[in-house]
């Protein structure tokens, strides 16, 4: 195999955790990641959106968590002893995400990204960039930063964004 972190036409590789949600397998750009946590149960808020379970104090600092099993509509949202929650640094703001599995962090290289297909997805593709392959992997390539900041999930002020 050849030298992951090698230079090559497209770019230098860029780190991506993935994890899974349901049959898929998906990966964020690692610089965004702050920490993986155990799931905990949050404390719910009245009138919050299906995806919001709650917030959780970590540290001092209250965080929004999001399950993205029902965000993403990817089957039922069971929680088990692989259920976790990773913790994400977005424009300024600590958002946590539930997914059913950490998988591993990974290389991947602009050559190694196809854009995303337009089709009617469980997935908008504004928040998609592309699908990597990665052997016989193939991986939902989110763009977690532009989905966390968008107005249907409200998480984060827009004068943060601006």
């Amino acid at each position: 195999m050849a030298n992951e972190n090698s230079k090559d036409e497209s770019g230098f590789a860029q780190e991506y955790l993935t994890f899974t949600l349901g049959p898929e397998e998906y990966a964020i750009d690692i610089l965004k990641v702050q920490e993986i946590r155990g799931y905990e149960n949050p404390t719910t808020i009245a009138n919050a959106p299906a995806f919001l379970k709650g917030v959780i104090n970590l540290r001092g600092t209250i965080v929004p968590i999001v399950d993205m099993r029902i965000k993403f509509n990817v089957g039922k949202a069971d929680y088990t002893p692989f259920t976790v929650v990773i913790i994400l640094n977005i424009a300024g703001r600590v958002v946590g995400i539930v997914v059913d599995s950490v998988s591993d962090v990974t290389m991947l290289r602009a050559d190694q990204i196809r854009p995303a297909p337009e089709f009617a997805a469980t997935v908008d593709t504004k928040y998609i960039n592309g699908l990597g392959t990665l052997g016989e992997r193939m991986l939902i390539v989110v763009d977690i930063e532009k989905l966390m900041i968008s107005s249907e999930m409200a998480l984060v002020d827009e004068a943060a964004t601006a």
